[in-house]
């Protein structure tokens, strides 16, 4: 089995040679995808209409589904992140070194800054901006508290670690 990588309208995906991902995933339309990233079982990633780009070293954990919005944005992931289990991402930008945990929802016009965490579960509504050094969670997610030193030095660790395992998926 592999992954189903798909053109929508004449736009394939543009995957870096480097990046790893899941015989179970889907990869549509416009999509680029950078090095060392993982996209992992049962994911979806719809560039179909809008744009998707995904930087290098961010890892889309299992059952995440990341759309667009067909008028306004598309979405917009950066570098040295980790997406974990289930989250919906919807016509949003993370910046690089961003955090957003199981089954958080992130809808049409968010906006995750570099060092900024969303917590398992929250809701972030259309809009809103989640800044550096601060925890949103909830339904709708507020900011909750700032992050320590020690959480905001986890987010590297956590996308290095998915590089690592990773390339064991793709080893012979």
């Amino acid at each position: 089995m592999t992954a189903l990588i798909l053109p929508h309208h004449g736009k394939s995906p543009i995957i870096h040679d480097s990046a790893f991902i899941a015989d179970t995933a889907v990869v549509i339309g416009d999509v680029e995808i950078g090095a060392d990233s993982s996209i992992w079982f049962g994911t979806v990633v719809r560039g179909d209409v809008n744009v998707v780009r995904i930087g290098a070293r961010t890892n889309i954990q299992d059952g995440v589904v990341i759309h667009v919005a067909s008028r306004g944005q598309g979405t917009f992931i950066g570098d040295d992140i980790t997406i974990g289990h289930m989250a919906l991402l919807h016509a949003c930008t993370l910046e690089s070194g961003c955090f957003v945990g199981m089954k958080a929802c992130l809808m049409d016009g968010a906006y995750v800054e570099s060092g900024a965490m969303v917590a398992a579960g929250a809701l972030v509504t259309p809009g809103k901006r989640v800044r550096r050094g601060e925890l949103w969670a909830g339904t709708p997610a507020r900011p909750m508290r700032g992050l320590t030193t020690e959480e905001i030095g986890f987010f590297p660790r956590s996308a290095a670690q998915y590089v690592e395992l990773a390339a064991t998926y793709r080893a012979p």
